[in-house]
């Protein structure tokens, strides 16, 4: 999600978007990783918790107690079984199983704690094998119980849906409702009743965690993160760049049956198996322009966004760039076993009929975008308003870098946890969210070896320093955010500032110390560093553990690199991350320049 208030002109130039500081005791911002304090009304604030996670890293793996070389009996649950029952000493019951997903470089388990047969939300736990079936990452935050509460619910489904639909002002959209344990933080279990709760109008979607015997609304996990073409092409930021006609520009490695067929239908329209773009409401679509799959509509910058042919020019560009984004991130790795979005899965496993519904000059907002990211199987809902900053007012459809962030935080909240699009909920794994929502559009539109400073939004406000409080730089005097500036900042998208510059200056030396590919989007087999920085970026996001910190995101970036190229990467990594503070005694928001032996 971007969040752009609107200001006046003379506030905007002196102070739009500038990074929240926070001054306090450590105690305050020690939450982060933990905590998140969310405001759902004006007279109603939650407090959500999770328990804090463990993460480890094993470099070449470390075998589990059913380990040997001839592994081929024995399936992957049994193996996380086996390795979660030894490291942490618990039950094979009180172990349940989430999902599991073979990729290219690990397979990976996702579980939850649980009792007497029934999972807890919040105490989950991840699993990294390679192939040679030994585990190079695990993550945790199982709890040790203190009090428990009785598995039976004594509070009637039905009063608890009402009670949610209240304090969240929505309705349960019918999606299954479960029976979850809750850790809360003064260490005790709840049972809760756990619903999807759903206001399409005001754009929010919930799962509320209500508690089973007293009723109270405890917890909910928030999933909005705030043929031929006539469009901006991806590499472009912005439509002053000028828009082009491209034909056939879909990958037929991640879309075998092209962008507009679901099944046997061919659409012709902006609609098919990835993503489906429209204005108002879902029937409300682009056909084609003349022949079959032909989509040239040029945009009128002089005239209102919401007047043709410039809606269709809109709906048009955000189909293009979601599908790109989904052709390109499935060679990464971002496939259907993988929790990504699409209506038909062909049978590579995955939940499907979860295409992204692109929401065109939404009604609901102006000057922001959002995408909710609900679990595998749900479809993902990106919302792209408009924005009165100028005259005529300008779309954040056709602001690539806008479109690239918000369909970034459905990557990042599917692949983190295992397809729930639940493990980005606490202040600090948020702003990890922001932050590599910047990031990718960042890498997106690189088109050489350079690595100019990169700035976000500037077309949508007509301002030329963006919407960020500084410009994405290798440069410490342009951009002085490091590890340390989390002392003081307490929002999701100022934390995701010092995440994203972090990767600027990683893509920078991974591009300096291995080249620039020009063909990185379709062939992710060389050895370039931008190839190699996407790879480990997608690589790294199944590996972390649920909620992660900056340092559980660094170490997955670290072990990442040693699943696919063998550690090759280990010192370049490292002096970037250590150039912003993230070295090896990095801890507690304390900077770090020191980086390992032999670096």
């Amino acid at each position: 999600m971007l969040p752009f208030p609107k200001l006046s002109t003379a506030a905007f130039l002196a102070v739009f978007y500038a990074p929240v500081a926070i001054a306090g005791p450590f105690e305050a911002r020690s939450k982060h990783a933990t905590h998140r304090m969310r405001s759902l009304s004006r007279n109603f604030e939650i407090e959500t918790y999770h328990p804090a996670s463990t993460f480890e890293t094993f470099g070449e793996g470390v075998a589990h107690p059913l380990w040997r070389r001839d592994n081929t009996n024995i399936s992957l649950q049994d193996s996380t079984v086996a390795f979660v029952q030894a490291r942490l000493a618990v039950q094979p019951a009180d172990i349940s199983f989430r999902s599991t997903f073979s990729g290219e470089m690990a397979r990976h388990a996702y579980i939850r704690q649980s009792h007497n047969g029934i999972p807890f939300a919040n105490a989950v736990a991840n699993v990294a094998f390679n192939h040679d079936d030994k585990v190079v990452a695990f993550g945790s935050s199982f709890v040790k119980t203190k009090t428990i509460a009785s598995s039976t619910p004594s509070i009637m489904v039905e009063a608890a849906i009402a009670k949610a639909e209240r304090a969240l002002a929505g309705q349960y959209n019918g999606h299954q409702i479960s029976i979850q344990y809750l850790v809360k933080s003064d260490g005790s279990v709840a049972l809760t009743h756990t619903i999807q709760i759903r206001n399409e109008s005001a754009g929010t979607w919930y799962d509320a965690f209500v508690d089973a015997h007293s009723g109270e609304l405890l917890h909910i996990t928030d999933f909005v993160a705030r043929s031929s073409y006539r469009v901006l092409p991806i590499t472009k930021q912005v439509l002053t760049q000028g828009f082009e006609t491209l034909v056939d520009p879909q990958d037929p490695i991640a879309s075998p049956k092209g962008w507009h067929t679901v099944g046997k239908i061919v659409y012709n329209a902006t609609i098919g198996n990835n993503a489906m773009a429209f204005k108002g409401d879902s029937n409300s679509l682009t056909s084609a322009s003349s022949s079959i799959l032909n989509f040239i509509y040029n945009q009128n910058p002089t005239a209102a966004p919401n007047t043709a042919p410039n809606v269709d020019a809109a709906r048009t560009n955000a189909f293009y760039i979601v599908n790109t984004l989904h052709d390109v991130t499935y060679r990464y790795g971002f496939t259907e076993a993988a929790y990504n979005f699409q209506n038909d899965n062909f049978g590579k496993g995955g939940l499907s009929n979860d295409a992204v519904q692109i929401s065109v000059q939404s009604s609901a907002g102006l000057d922001n975008a959002d995408f909710a990211t609900p679990p595998d199987g749900q479809p993902g809902l990106m919302r792209m308003f408009l924005w009165d900053y100028t005259s005529p007012e300008r779309d954040g459809s056709l602001e690539n870098d806008i479109v690239t962030h918000e369909n970034t935080h459905g990557l990042t909240n599917r692949m983190t946890g295992g397809g729930t699009g639940a493990c980005l909920q606490t202040l600090e794994a948020g702003g990890l969210g922001e932050g590599w929502s910047d990031a990718m559009a960042d890498w997106i539109e690189h088109t050489s070896s350079a690595v100019p400073d990169f700035v976000l939004g500037p077309y949508v406000i007509d301002y030329p320093t963006g919407v960020r409080g500084y410009r994405y730089s290798t440069n410490n005097k342009t951009n002085p955010l490091r590890y340390s500036s989390l002392n003081t900042y307490r929002e999701v998208h100022a934390i995701g500032e010092i995440w994203a510059n972090i990767l600027h200056n990683v893509y920078a030396a991974l591009v300096a110390a291995r080249g620039w590919s020009p063909t990185a989007f379709t062939n992710p087999d060389g050895p370039e560093g931008n190839i190699v920085f996407l790879h480990l970026f997608i690589d790294a996001l199944p590996l972390q553990p649920c909620n992660p910190t900056f340092i559980n995101a660094r170490d997955a970036w670290i072990q990442a690199d040693i699943n696919r190229y063998g550690g090759a990467n280990r010192c370049t990594l490292w002096q970037a991350f250590a150039s912003r503070g993230m070295g090896i005694n990095a801890a507690d928001y304390g900077d770090s320049s020191a980086v390992p032996a032999g670096c």
